[in-house]
């Protein structure tokens, strides 16, 4: 009995070497279409599956491997006399080995423009149907999905077999391949049909990098990536120097990236433990940074930065004059990079920010489970502020609000940011109750308080936090407003001739 591997692959990487190596270990090689073709341009021996099953591909190429002889073939027992008995009655012969890869879903509905019915006819159904069969009867067959599995199965079989372990792992990894396909397909149908939260979710990643470890040394730790990753997701990073990205690193430079997308003008952020602990803009991205590292020149040591502007020379001498970890930007120019290359260790990140970050859900496990949410895409909007005090807040001042609401929507919750117009001052974050953020960012700013603003994720439950601003010379207040209390605060801002607007809309982060 000849030794068959039915091959149907879409990723033609390293085919014809595979199957060469096949052939010299005597195996029929049964193969499909596309993929028959091109082993015969090559000079090797194909039988193509019309062969086998003695029927003809039908509908323009939907159906061609759906047939008993080629699933009676890849799904018998070989020890069961019952299955042999099938085989032979039918003149089925075994396949020892599918090679198989499935049609460019991904691809296809990543090019613009891709029609319903384009997408429909790259799904899938003889392939994940071949390789589901292999993989459960992986006993007896070698399964492989991956070109770069073709090199260690060819040494197991020239060593005598691919042993009954690898036969294992190739074939969770086939059902793995198979699954991550399914919920590609079942993703584009969800986004489709506009179903936010359906009744299941399956996510799929595939692994970008192994990590040295977690978030301590103790743990260990995974980068991956999501199909179809927005343009202007971290994923899409280009690393230009430095060492590989950690865990922790990977965590706040995406808080830095997502806090830099909010502002048109030049800015720069700084941020550690996924908290900005500085934010700038300017007229420059020298200026910016000029400004973020002034809001707390002490916490930015060993930070992350990120601008949304191209960093030059004038800028990458600023910068390194600081110890940081990671730098941010949609480009450097070449005398910057020569300038912060000779920190051997700084990594330095391309990533363009142009244009609005893509929302996409935030998902958080816990264990036997997920929360699931949409992104908090709230934005200042001056149509929708409501001024609550006696005072309305000056053009200067509404400009600083601005300026403190869209940093204070990437503080961790509770948040209390002091800023300027171009700055921050100081910042509050992660404190049981609000008048402790209060007091860290307070007491950050300083002086500099006289005469800032305020802003607060949430509302005040007391007027605790007012008074505590009134004396600290804050002109105006930026929250959300809603407490049943929301009273008190408004006397309390009128007793210093403070500003306050709400907002209606809180930024917790937690």
């Amino acid at each position: 009995m000849a030794r068959r591997a039915l091959i149907s692959v879409s990723d033609k990487e390293g085919l014809v070497e595979f199957a060469r190596e096949l052939v010299s270990l005597e195996f029929e090689l049964v193969s499909t279409g596309g993929t028959a073709k091109v082993l015969k341009e090559a000079g090797l021996p194909v039988i193509d599956v019309e062969s086998v099953t003695a029927f003809s591909e039908i509908l323009a190429g939907r159906v061609k491997t759906l047939h008993p002889k080629i699933h009676g073939a890849i799904l018998a027992k070989l020890e069961e006399p019952d299955h042999l008995r099938t085989l032979h009655t039918h003149a089925i012969e075994p396949i020892e080995l599918v090679c198989v890869n499935l049609y460019p879903f991904e691809t296809a509905i990543s090019r613009p423009g891709c029609s319903l019915e384009e997408a429909i006819e790259n799904i899938d159904i003889g392939g994940p149907a071949m390789i589901r069969s292999a993989a459960k009867n992986h006993e007896y067959v070698t399964v492989v999905v991956e070109p770069q599995d073709y090199g260690v199965v060819v040494e197991e079989l020239k060593r005598g077999g691919v042993t009954s372990r690898r036969r294992r792992t190739l074939a969770a990894k086939a059902f793995r391949h198979t699954a991550a396909y399914d919920a590609l397909i079942a993703r584009y149908f969800t986004e489709l049909t506009g179903e936010e939260f359906p009744e299941r979710i399956t996510l799929t990643y595939a692994k970008e990098q192994d990590l040295r470890y977690g978030e301590n040394p103790q743990q260990r730790a995974a980068f991956y990536r999501a199909p179809l990753a927005p343009v202007n997701s971290l994923v899409q990073a280009e690393q230009l120097h430095g060492k590989a990205l950690s865990y922790n690193n990977i965590n706040d430079a995406n808080a830095a990236l997502a806090l830099a997308a909010e502002f048109s003008q030049p800015a720069a952020v700084a941020v550690k433990h996924m908290n900005p602990c500085g934010a700038g803009v300017g007229t420059t991205a020298e200026e910016a940074f000029t400004r973020a590292f002034a809001s707390d020149p002490v916490s930015i040591f060993g930070g992350i930065v990120a601008f949304n502007r191209p960093v030059d020379a004038v800028t990458a001498k600023r910068l390194h004059q600081v110890f940081l970890e990671i730098i941010i930007a949609p480009a450097f120019s070449a005398d910057a990079l020569e300038i912060l290359r000779e920190k051997k260790n700084l990594r330095l990140l391309t990533l363009d920010l142009a244009g609005q970050r893509e929302s996409t859900p935030h998902y958080v496990s816990l264990p036997g489970g997920m929360l699931v949410q949409t992104e908090d895409s709230g934005k200042f909007d001056l149509a929708v502020l409501r001024t609550v005090t006696k005072r309305e807040p000056t053009e200067k001042e509404l400009e600083a609000l601005e300026f403190g609401w869209k940093v204070c929507k990437h503080v961790r919750s509770n948040a209390i940011v002091v800023s300027g117009r171009e700055m921050t001052f100081g910042i509050g974050a992660g404190q049981m109750n609000r008048v402790g953020a209060a007091e860290i960012a307070l007491r950050q700013a300083k002086a500099n308080a006289k005469g800032a603003v305020l802003a607060s994720d949430a509302f005040f439950p007391m007027p605790d936090t007012v008074e505590l601003a009134g004396k600290a010379g804050i002109t105006a207040i930026i929250q959300p407003g809603g407490s049943i209390r929301d009273q008190d605060s408004i006397e309390m801002a009128d007793r210093f001739g403070i500003a306050m607007v709400f907002t209606g809309m809180r930024h917790f982060k937690h």
